[in-house]
Order: C-alpha cells, then sequence, then structure tokens
C-alpha cells in the first residue's frame, strides 16, 4: 500500500532519531519518523513495582532474545562472547541504559597519528564540541565542572549525590592517588525542562518512572513533535527502496497489523543502532546494489565493536547503599590513554555503581555458597546486603574487519525480515585491558576496605553499545558514509547512530552518538541547496 511523500524519513527513534528529526524541524520539511516499538507507559517500568528485580529481568530484560516482544527482533549471537543488548520503543536503548554519561576525549578521534592504531576519525573533538554542548543542555546533565580528565566543558545541573558507595570508593582512589570525579549523568539532579528530580528510586536500567532519566521520549521528541515532526510507531522497516537513478526512494514496512506499506522520501537517515543499521542496508538489495544498500566498499556490517566490560565488586564490613540511588556515581580515568608498559594499547574508564537489589544478592550468595540455607540464613545474608559495590571496567574495542553482523540464512523475526548474526571475537589486546583493569580495581576496592573482591570478564550480556559497522571516512573504499553522515554511494541516505563511530573510545557513546546526529543535521541543512551534488 503506497502513501504519500514526504520530505525526511527517518528510521528509528531512539537517541540519534530524536536528535535529528528535533534539529531537522526548523527546516519546515515535511519529516516523518518509523519507530518499529511503541510508547512507553513509565507506570509500567519495573521501578515503580516492589517487584522490580524480576520485572527487570523478563519484560524489561536487556535482551531481545529473553524479552521477546512483538516489536523485537530476534538475534543469533552464538558465535560471540557478548551478548547484545537492545531496547525498542520511543526512547530506544535510551529507555534502559543507566544514565552514565560521559564524551569522548579529545584523543579518541586520532589513534591511529597517537597510537598507530585503527585510524583516525575525519573530524576532531573541537567539531563536536558544541554539538556536545547543544546535546548537554536538550538532555539535561548532571555534573561537576572541572574534571582534569577532559577539556572545559559546561555543567548544566549540579552532580547527583555520592552515596554511601560513591565516597567509600573515592577513598580507595584516593588512598591509590589516582583520578576520579563526579559521572557526568543525564539524569536530572533539580527539576529541568518538565522533568522532575531524581529521588533515588534504584533500577535504572530497567526504565525512570520517575522520569528524572533523561531518555529520549521525554526529552527530544515532546518539542520534535510540537515543532511539526510526525512520529508513527508499531512501523517495522524491511527495506529502503531504491529509485531508477540509485537514490533512495523511500522505505517499505510493515504496520501493527502487519500489514505492508510503503512510503516515499526525498531523503532517508537511518537511526537502527550498530546492529539495527547493517541489519536493514544489507537486506535493501536491488539490481543496483546487490550486496546491499551503500555496500560498494563491502564494509557494511564489518568492524563491529562492544565494550568488553569487566565487572569488579567487593564486600564491605559497613553498610552502603544497595541499589538506593542512580546507578553510577564516579568515575575514573586514570587508565585511559595509552600507556604500553601496560601491554595493551588505549585504555579504559572506570564505571562506579552503588550495589545489586535484595533478591539478586541473595540468590547470587546463596548459588555461591556465601549465604547459608536454613537456620543461618538470615545472619549471613546479612552479612552481605547492602553491602556490596565495586565498579565496570568500559575497555575500548579496537575495530576488526572479522567482527560482523550479517543476515543469519534461517532466523527471521515475526514479519519473515531476516534476523542480524553476530560473529565477534575478542581481541587479545582486549584480554590484556580486562586483566589489567580487574587487576587495579582489585587495588583500589581494597584500598577502601573490601574483604571480599570477585570478577567477571567480559560480562556475557554487556552488549550494550553497538558500533562501527557503517563506518565513516573521507575514503569511499574504506567507508560507508563520508565525515558528515552521508552514504558514499546513495547522495541522498545518511545515518546518525553508533554504526558510523570509527574507533570506539572507552566510554559509553550515547552522548557522542547523539552530538554526531546534531553535527549531521547541522550539516544537512547549511548544504540544502545542494545537498546531493
Amino acid at each position: 500500500m503506497a502513501e504519500d511523500a514526504v520530505d525526511v524519513l527517518i528510521i528509528g527513534a531512539g537517541a540519534s532519531g530524536a536528535a535529528i528529526a528535533w534539529s531537522l524541524v526548523d527546516t519546515r520539511m515535511h519529516i516523518v519518523c518509523l519507530e518499529q516499538g511503541d510508547w512507553m507507559n513509565p507506570s509500567e517500568y519495573p521501578s515503580a513495582h516492589m517487584d522490580w528485580e524480576s520485572r527487570a529481568t523478563e519484560a524489561f530484560s536487556i535482551s531481545p532474545n529473553r524479552r521477546g516482544h512483538a516489536t523485537d527482533y530476534p538475534i543469533n549471537e552464538s558465535n560471540s562472547p557478548i551478548a547484545v543488548a537492545n531496547f525498542n520503543a520511543v526512547g530506544g536503548a535510551t529507555i534502559l541504559y543507566a544514565g552514565h554519561f560521559p564524551r569522548f576525549h579529545p584523543s579518541d578521534f586520532r589513534v591511529r597519528t597517537l597510537d598507530g592504531v585503527a585510524d583516525d576519525w575525519p573530524i576532531d573533538y573541537e567539531t563536536l564540541a558544541p554539538y556536545y554542548d547543544e546535546n548537554d543542555r536538550m538532555m539535561g546533565v548532571s555534573g561537576l565542572a572541572g574534571d582534569p580528565a577532559y577539556p572545559p566543558k559546561p555543567a548544566i545541573m549540579p552532580p547527583l549525590p555520592l552515596g554511601r558507595a560513591g565516597t567509600k570508593l573515592a577513598e580507595g582512589f584516593n588512598a591509590m592517588g589516582w583520578h576520579w570525579w563526579p559521572s557526568d549523568s543525564a539524569i536530572a539532579s533539580e527539576p529541568y525542562d518538565g522533568r522532575d528530580k531524581c529521588i533515588n528510586l534504584g533500577a535504572c536500567t530497567a526504565g525512570c518512572a520517575q522520569g528524572a532519566k533523561a531518555s529520549t521520549d521525554i526529552t527530544y521528541w515532546p518539542h520534535a513533535i510540537r515543532a511539526g515532526v510526525e512520529l508513527r510507531t508499531r512501523c517495522r522497516v524491511r527495506e529502503i527502496t531504491v529509485r531508477k537513478d540509485g537514490m533512495a526512494g523511500g522505505a517499505i514496512y510493515y504496520d501493527a497489523d502487519g500489514v505492508e506499506r510503503e512510503i516515499a522520501a526525498e531523503v532517508v537517515i537511518v537511526a537502527c543502532n550498530g546492529v539495527g543499521t547493517p541489519r536493514l542496508l544489507l537486506n535493501s538489495k536491488s539490481n543496483l546494489f546487490p550486496d546491499g544498500l551503500a555496500n560498494s566498499s563491502g564494509l557494511v556490517g564489518r568492524n563491529l565493536m562492544f565494550h568488553p566490560y569487566s565487572a569488579i565488586r567487593g564486600t564491605f564490613e559497613t553498610d552502603l547503599d544497595g541499589a538506593k540511588g542512580p546507578g553510577n556515581c564516579i568515575w575514573s580515568q586514570e587508565f585511559y590513554e595509552t600507556d604500553t608498559s601496560r601491554g595493551f594499547v588505549r585504555g579504559f574508564t572506570y564505571e562506579i555503581g552503588r550495589g545489586r537489589g535484595p533478591v539478586n544478592t541473595a540468590v547470587d550468595h546463596m548459588l555461591s555458597g556465601k549465604v547459608a540455607w536454613g537456620e543461618n540464613h538470615h545472619r549471613s545474608y546479612r552479612s552481605v546486603v547492602n553491602r556490596i559495590t565495586g565498579m565496570v571496567g568500559i575497555c575500548e574495542d579496537l575495530p576488526e574487519e572479522h567482527n560482523t553482523v550479517t543476515l543469519d540464512p534461517e532466523l527471521k523475526d515475526s514479519d519473515g525480515i531476516p534476523a542480524p548474526r553476530i560473529d565477534y571475537t575478542l581481541s587479545e589486546n582486549s584480554r590484556r585491558m580486562l586483566d589489567y583493569s580487574i587487576a587495579r580495581a582489585t587495588e583500589v576496592l581494597e584500598a577502601a576496605g573490601a574483604i571480599d573482591v570477585q570478577s567477571t570478564a567480559p560480562i556475557p550480556h554487556g552488549g550494550w553499545h553497538l558500533m562501527g559497522t557503517a563506518r565513516m571516512g573521507t575514503d569511499p573504499q574504506q567507508s560507508v558514509v563520508n565525515e558528515w553522515g552521508r552514504s558514499h554511494d546513495v547522495k541522498n541516505l545518511f545515518i546518525v547512530d553508533g554504526s558510523i563511530f570509527v574507533t570506539s573510545a572507552g566510554v559509553n557513546p550515547t552522548r557522542t552518538i547523539q552530538a554526531l546526529a546534531l553535527y549531521v543535521a547541522d550539516s544537512m541543512k547549511q548544504r540544502l541547496a545542494n545537498l546531493f551534488d
């Protein structure tokens, strides 16, 4: 069923789709966004219920394979030690992220020049700085100015409180003489832009019922919709169509009733994340693009980067926060830049959390034998509940072409669209970095007074960050999009999500994904008269 043509079609309503929709609205073009998920109801978030730990592992699980919602698509990840985490809804993965909100460092754009690995980005930190600032205002960032690990950046709201856990681990970092700073968080520490402040519900990674966490359904989208953007939900795009002249023509999608529809557009923008975007491009085959749309380089779906995560936590003899409070409080970037004496290149960020919920604490420690069954259960349980805290090491993942997203030959979603298949191998550089992050974190925890330190690496279900599968660059043979997000092959096709990353850095990517989306939007607006030249 054909539909009327629009000026701009955006596919995906998550972090980047929301940002570029809002930025482009002042062009007065007719903009439509198709989102395969739906609007979320905050009253259904686990943090609004007493059984939040159970709900967070089922309907709000980070794994689409476990959730199995009608709006999800399955992923074959049997050939990867790290499983994909994503969420399909208005707001995308920002519904379930922790709100930990770092920027890239200037060095992250120049790793080939500085360290002789991967490739330099075709843009630099200074190019993105004003877009970081703009995004910070739209999302509402809490933080403390003056972090010596970064160039100067504004503080929109005061930082979130450190809590007992943050204070305790800060003592450990101080004892070691290592950097730490209050985290930049996309969580409001005071009322901001119609949203109320954080009230320490916890369970941030299962949706914020308070509305303090800056998911894009409550930040960018209300502004974009009021300004005229049309957002259609439960619209699963099967393929991007191609006109006879080789330009993108729009998209074919299935609505909530499974009816096939077609929409025409003058400009198509893909914002489906580092797995969903290559899946869509590879499925958009035609006579002109037999290997998938925008894939003359053969790099669509290659160079998949996660952030391999280490998790290190210790038990203390005094009560801490448990699961109360935001999931992040301080960070350390002591080991961020390359020091070859450590045995690897590039580095990582420590993100310091609070603690675990009472049920997960009990189950894990009963299974490990540290909490007794029977008459000593309550006594042994009291020795661990609300007394565990620690950190994760967010390790930079270098791009390698053999790490791929392809179309699975058998697995399909409920509309018959081929599902993505992940083939990923943990590099030796990453393994050494993970080991190093565990060793240094253990020293911090012990310096802070931990009496029992446990670690895991990599976190098996830690594929939160999906990057690199449609990389940016100036050489059409070595990249998929140019330095401002336009496809080398298809002049009216743009990509704005984490798939365009050249490198992954050692920090969470959402803040940079959104800054890039605003930068691409601004580049488009500056070139409206000759956008397709």
